[in-house]
């Protein structure tokens, strides 16, 4: 029998990039067909059951969506399936009073199928996490949300629900492994599972995930994996035929790497960004030993090793995932961005005089009015002002990206390093709106219950050292981004009025901005009327 294979739910629609099966062939349940490419992952598509492909629906370079169709499978042993319940239904002919029983024993082999969910890592929005924690143990009861695991990515920690409530049967997933989206972490055997038959019918699509599980395990079709890297490996070097994801491809852009030089080490002949960044450190070591001009002048001097050890008493500490990418994309973004700090100052006498007095209004409304929700306001209105610092650069660097949203990201200091979480849309919300947004973002970070999303799609950011102190410094731009707000700790100054010094609160204002978008007289132009803003908030109603 004949049956039309569709694209299960992918979360959008997907790139075909790599084709896995031909027609006339036969496949495995589970047995990749194709590989698809979205905005935000690379993905392999499982058959769903066995069979001979007829016919493919698709060709490479189309996009698809949930619900299109991809082939037409002969489905194996459809006939064998068509006979058995005839011969079920033979039994109460023949036993005519039985007939209620025999209906009913789907209902006693229903729960062994359906009782028992595993449960996969669901989108995180990253092509890889590490498991840093483990919430629960085999036998644990746990209710629906309740947290299982908790998992640090490239951007953040965060903390996975339980989909369902009920039993965990067992853990598969173990400490300081690194899983993606659609691993397996464990069973959870559901409560009430084996109550109802209704849900038989319907068990088609649930089904096929845990079988999905059950045969990702002995890795039944990787047999057949061997035969997709002859056509990618022979002629990889000719950049058409290099396979990676989309954050592979960014990471090999923004470091400047060849993707054809790369080794691939994942399966299929796919470049993961382990990949990329053994080539750099390998690039890297290279440029060590090799002589001083050797690199053209290019070559970056590294810092020499020392063993600290021979000074005295050291101890090693292993950073964390975050401290890890932090700084690696600080350091790509130095080195890439030509960086320039435009230095000012705000006087924000009045501001604070109105903020004390709008007191007793942010306690009544649940929020804590702090100068964070001004400086928001002030500098989304300033992006609309001046649009040129709502930019990005394009990748052929020949191109200007103007973004016509505002969304604004704010530095957070957490045990685990610093995040920055972006509030959307800061132009359209109220003083009030802001200031509980900021702090439900920012108790969110510090809890590890940020997702990845809430990090993303960023316009501008402000780093605030004001509960700290200090006056001035340089914020790093957070490329792509076009501009940072650095800003300090107020204080009270002298401040002449043409008659007389005066006190003053003034507020120190650092902003580094990427010298290759914004010339230094905007930058200019910006902190000063940023100060003018700060100054008499009401000029922003004009």
């Amino acid at each position: 029998m004949s049956e039309v294979i569709k694209l299960p739910d992918i979360g959008g629609e997907g790139e075909v990039i790599e084709i896995l099966v031909k027609e006339g062939e036969r496949v495995e349940a589970e047995q990749s067909l194709l590989v698809l490419e979205s905005d935000k992952a690379s993905m392999e598509v499982p058959s769903p059951k066995a069979g001979v492909i007829k016919s493919l629906k698709f060709k490479l370079g189309d996009t698809l969506k949930e619900g299109d169709a991809l082939l037409e499978l002969e489905v194996e042993g459809a006939t064998d399936q068509a006979a058995a319940p005839a011969k079920q239904e033979q039994k109460p002919a023949a036993e005519a009073p039985k007939a209620q029983p025999a209906a009913e024993q789907p209902k006693q082999a229903q729960p062994a199928a359906s009782s028992i969910e595993a449960i996969r890592i669901p989108d995180i929005g990253s092509t890889e996490a590490k498991i840093i924690e483990i919430l629960v143990s085999s036998g644990d009861s746990v209710e629906v949300d309740q947290s299982l695991l908790v998992l640090e990515s490239d951007k953040a920690s965060m903390e996975i629900p339980s989909p369902v409530a009920g039993v965990i049967e067992s853990i598969e997933a173990k400490l300081e492994q690194d899983v993606k989206t659609g691993d397996l972490i464990m069973h959870i055997k559901t409560e009430g599972a084996a109550g109802s038959p209704a849900p038989a019918a319907e068990s088609a699509s649930p089904a096929a995930t845990v079988e999905t599980e059950a045969a990702a395990q002995p890795k039944a079709s990787t047999p057949s994996e061997p035969q997709s890297p002859p056509p990618v490996g022979g002629p990889s070097r000719d950049g058409q035929k290099v396979h990676a994801g989309p954050a592979v491809r960014k990471l090999a852009r923004e470091l400047g790497v060849e993707l054809t030089e790369v080794k691939p080490s994942g399966p299929r002949e796919r470049i993961l960004k382990e990949d990329v960044d053994a080539f750099v450190k390998q690039v890297m070591q290279q440029r060590k030993a090799a002589p001083a001009g050797a690199a053209g002048g290019m070559g970056i001097p590294p810092v020499p090793e020392v063993d600290f050890s021979r000074f005295g008493e050291v101890e090693i500490k292993d950073m964390t995932r975050l401290q890890q990418v932090g700084a690696m994309n600080l350091h790509r973004s130095w080195l890439n961005v030509p960086h320039v700090t435009q230095f000012d100052q705000a006087d924000i006498s009045e501001l604070e005089d109105f903020r004390k007095a709008q007191k007793t209004v942010a306690e009544k409304a649940g929020v804590k009015l702090t100068v964070l929700p001004f400086l928001l306001k002030a500098c989304a209105h300033l992006l609309r002002e001046q649009p040129n610092f709502n930019v990005s650069l394009a990748g052929n660097g020949k191109q200007l990206v103007h973004k016509q949203y505002v969304h604004i990201g704010f530095a957070v200091d957490t045990p685990d390093g610093l995040l920055v979480p972006v509030i959307r849309d800061v132009d359209q919300k109220s003083l009030l709106q802001l200031a509980a947004e900021a702090a439900e973002l920012a108790d969110k970070a510090r809890n590890k219950k940020l997702g990845a999303d809430a990090m993303q799609g960023a316009c501008f950011t402000i780093s605030s050292l004001g509960h700290i102190g200090g006056t001035y410094f340089t914020p790093i731009v957070n490329s792509p981004e076009v501009a940072i707000l650095g800003v300090s700790k107020a204080t009270m100054q002298p401040v002449w009025d043409g008659k007389a010094f005066q006190p003053r609160l003034m507020l120190p204002l650092s902003l580094s901005y990427d010298h290759r978008a914004i010339n230094g007289a905007a930058a200019a132009q910006f902190t000063k009327r940023l100060g003018e803003l700060l100054a008499d908030i009401r000029s922003m109603l004009l």
